[in-house]
């Protein structure tokens, strides 16, 4: 199975914490316990000796292997919890928030890359408030940012071709911007001429822009509350059931419910509510055997089409 750097490197993180409770422990074992070939572990035993808390030798981990046990010589130097400065934090939950938005990255990394985001800025206390003031926008989307920007000064409308991920397709609209927002990724907010009401649209799914002459009017509208997050489910809004294993729990952290109820294999019974509960069909491609949708009965059914689609178009590519 290729694995790819972020694999790599969260083995080799956890890899690390493995070989400091189990000194000398065997090649074998460890090559076992992780799921590689022993080839593989020894790669990954020649690098971790380059990394450390700096480039002080004292401060490399010296780990070694006469290719039958594994031996790590300073566990106790290098291994010490290390405190962050303000700068350092402010410059870490900076540039973890900004990761987060690239387009490419695979959701459960970026599901995770969130949740680490929330529990350092819980620990950084008014160096992680500090940060929230600061963003980075990447060139990707810096041309649609500047664009959008400059319609709202200007109050002329746009015209968008926009992917929407719900239904997989691009679609062309003009719009009447409102504001920009970033809650996690950057948004904007503006009054859509094709579907004649208030839409949101995310920058990087922007797959072409353009300034038109027409100014734009949108309605006196009250700005939406953010501070609770960019998903807001109102009680009129349908409800879906969502049934998860233990590899899907995060979603109870990523997504607003109702409520989430243990069940007796570790997993959850997820019930939330959604304006759109068609979008909740990605959910479940993306959580594959670790969930699925129980209701409503016809959302449940177009998931499993969906699945059964996708599988055959992967086997035809096969």
């Amino acid at each position: 199975m290729a694995t790819n750097a972020i694999d790599q490197t969260r083995r080799m993180l956890s890899l690390v914490t493995y070989l400091r409770e189990r000194p000398g422990a065997h090649v074998q074992d460890v090559a076992r316990a992780f799921g590689i070939t022993e080839d593989e572990l020894i790669s990954d035993l020649d690098v971790l000796p380059m990394c450390g808390t700096s480039f002080r030798g004292g401060d490399l981990l010296d780990i070694d292997t006469d290719g039958d046990r594994i031996w790590w010589h300073n566990p106790d130097d290098v291994a010490e919890p290390l405190r962050l400065a303000a700068d350092e934090a402010t410059a870490l939950l900076v540039a973890a928030r900004a990761v987060t938005t690239l387009p490419g990255l695979r959701e459960s990394d970026r599901d995770a890359l969130v949740r680490a985001t929330a529990k350092l800025e819980t620990a950084a206390g008014e160096s992680g408030a500090a940060s929230s003031r600061l963003s980075v926008t990447f060139e990707a989307e810096g041309g649609v940012f500047a664009d959008v920007d400059r319609a709202i000064s200007e109050r002329r409308r746009l015209w968008l071709r926009y992917y929407s991920p719900a239904r997989d397709e691009l679609t062309e609209r003009e719009v009447d911007p409102i504001r920009l927002f970033a809650v996690g990724h950057t948004y904007m907010e503006g009054w859509c001429r094709l579907s004649e009401a208030r839409r949101t649209f995310r920058l990087d799914r922007v797959a072409e822009i353009r300034l038109l002459d027409a100014p734009a009017a949108p309605p006196e509208l009250e700005l939406r509350d953010l501070s609770a997050g960019l998903v807001q489910p109102a009680a009129e809004d349908p409800e879906v059931v969502i049934e998860v294993g233990t590899g899907g729990r995060w979603v109870a952290e990523y997504y607003p419910h109702d409520s989430a109820e243990e069940l007796p294999d570790g997993g959850l019974r997820i019930t939330l509510r959604t304006p759109d509960p068609a979008s909740l069909r990605r959910l479940a491609l993306r959580l594959g055997g670790d969930g699925r949708i129980v209701a409503p009965p016809e959302l449940a059914d177009s998931a499993r089409e969906a699945a059964r689609d996708a599988l055959a178009a992967y086997e035809d590519a096969a």
